[in-house]
């Protein structure tokens, strides 16, 4: 088990309890949600099913059926059953009819998979939970990779599961760090740079990075992957979305739309690039999307009449749409030695940044402080002021960091007239966001800063790439 020390603890908690528990798994698809509750519950599991991704209720039900059948003898109940309601009563005579003194555990994975748009499974469900399960010393673990859908028709169930959810885990994919002891632990020997290109690519996807061969360099590994014929992920962009969203191609619209500017764009701007109206249900799959870990909102900074921002972070689809879609170069050594490719690193690097909060916070010496990230821009005509402020951090303790993020393969020099548009900037955004807190000003390089001669030295702290692995 890489990592997940926190959710190993709750679900052992939960072991250890007197009490039943009903424990919900949230996260993106291949994020390790399966993986999570199997090693941690080995030794515990009295019954496991997972749906199957597009299967009717009739073939659901079928694969139940065969699943009681494997797990408890195939003359313990009647080979047909017909509803979920019955499926449910013959799981609890089942488990009613064990003897054993260990605290049990039954997982149901993929429910939208198994539930469809009709209410009969979660009804029934219900009833398990309610009428049997609950009054017993066991655990039931359900989860499934459309986090909307899970949110919607059971942490927030109106009906029969209302509050009925004792425990939330949401699953989010591995930190760089935690990337690099995955990759260590089978036998990939890649540097912290090489380990942030393939971040870059494929993000902390435990089942992206199992496909990656040790044998080869990030470029080859990207090339047999992404653009070979028969590359494992050459149609992962298309099946990901399908696999989480009934009528997924608005949400494809939606993500384009997102990824169209790279500081984000806003409601309005979505409305228009993607075609979808706005109102009730693109806000409703904009939260979707977001609680999916696809895109991440930021709202506007000081509580200004700017409205928010929707940023597409996920580093895959990222990737796919500025390389892949409907492109027709597909040798990567040609890819990663054109300009398209290294404004690509800069702005995969910001979203790095982004997904790795907590790690700049802990270098800065303010991992405890409560904060708040933003995006901003500058547009002050009277003061004949445009900048760009790669990141906000806005800070509990009177402070705000205002942070450069530079991807360059050598550190980054600080000439005098770029220093001078650093001191501009700062001084700009203090008057144009009217803030009493003290403004500092921050770099995130790969290899650090240079000053030129002569150059004050403005820049009040400095996050290096191998920070993040500490």
């Amino acid at each position: 088990m890489i990592g997940r020390e926190d959710e190993v603890k709750i679900l052992t908690n939960m072991l250890l309890s007197d009490e039943a528990e009903l424990v919900g798994v949230l996260g993106r698809r291949r994020v390790g949600k399966t993986f999570l509750l199997r090693e941690t519950f080995k030794g515990h599991l009295v019954f496991e099913f997972a749906g199957i991704e597009g299967g009717t209720q009739r073939e659901n039900l079928n694969a139940f059926t065969f699943t009681l059948q494997q797990t408890f003898g195939k003359d313990s109940f009647p080979h047909i059953i017909k509803t979920w309601l019955k499926a449910f009563q013959v799981l609890i005579d089942l488990l009613s009819a064990q003897k054993t003194n260990i605290k049990r555990v039954v997982f149901i994975d993929e429910l939208p998979w198994i539930a469809g748009k009709k209410p009969d499974f979660v009804k029934a469900f219900g009833f398990f939970w309610n009428n049997w399960a609950s009054k017993q010393k066991i655990v039931v673990a359900i989860c499934g990779s459309a986090a909307a859908w899970m949110i919607k028709n059971i942490v927030k169930n109106k009906g029969a599961l209302h509050n009925r959810i004792t425990r939330q885990i949401h699953l989010q994919p591995f930190t760089c760090k935690e990337t690099k002891v995955f990759l260590r632990q089978r036998g990939l020997k890649f540097t912290d740079e090489q380990i942030t290109e393939l971040y870059m690519t494929f993000g902390g996807i435990p089942h992206y990075l199992k496909l990656v061969d040790k044998a080869k360099s990030v470029g080859q590994v990207v090339n047999s992957l992404c653009f070979d014929e028969k590359g494992a992920l050459k149609n992962e962009f298309d099946n990901l979305y399908a696999a989480l969203f009934n009528n997924h191609e608005p949400y494809i619209a939606v993500i384009k739309a997102c990824y169209s500017k790279w500081k984000g764009v806003t409601q309005s701007e979505i409305v228009k690039l993607s075609g979808i109206p706005s109102g009730g249900t693109l806000t409703r799959m904009l939260t979707e999307l977001e609680l999916s870990g696809f895109i991440i909102s930021t709202p506007p900074f000081a509580n200004t009449k700017k409205e928010t921002l929707y940023r597409l972070l996920d580093e895959f689809s990222v990737f796919h749409l500025k390389f892949m879609e409907g492109k027709k170069t597909t040798d990567w050594n040609l890819i990663s030695q054109s300009q398209p490719f290294k404004l690509w690193q800069g702005y995969a690097f910001e979203n790095f940044c982004f997904r790795h909060i907590q790690s700049i916070k802990k270098q800065l010496g303010i991992g405890a402080v409560i904060t708040q990230q933003y995006a901003y821009q500058i547009k002050n005509e009277l003061l004949k002021a445009h900048h760009q402020i790669d990141l906000i951090i806005d800070r509990n303790d009177q402070c705000i960091n205002i942070c450069e993020i530079k991807y360059h393969q050598k550190p980054f020099s600080i000439t005098k007239a770029y220093s001078e548009i650093l001191r501009l900037r700062r001084q700009h955004f203090s008057w144009e966001t009217n803030t009493k807190k003290m403004v500092l000003l921050t770099f995130i390089t790969k290899h650090g800063i240079t000053l030129q001669s002569g150059v004050p030295d403005i820049v009040d702290s400095e996050v290096l790439l191998a920070d993040f692995y500490k």
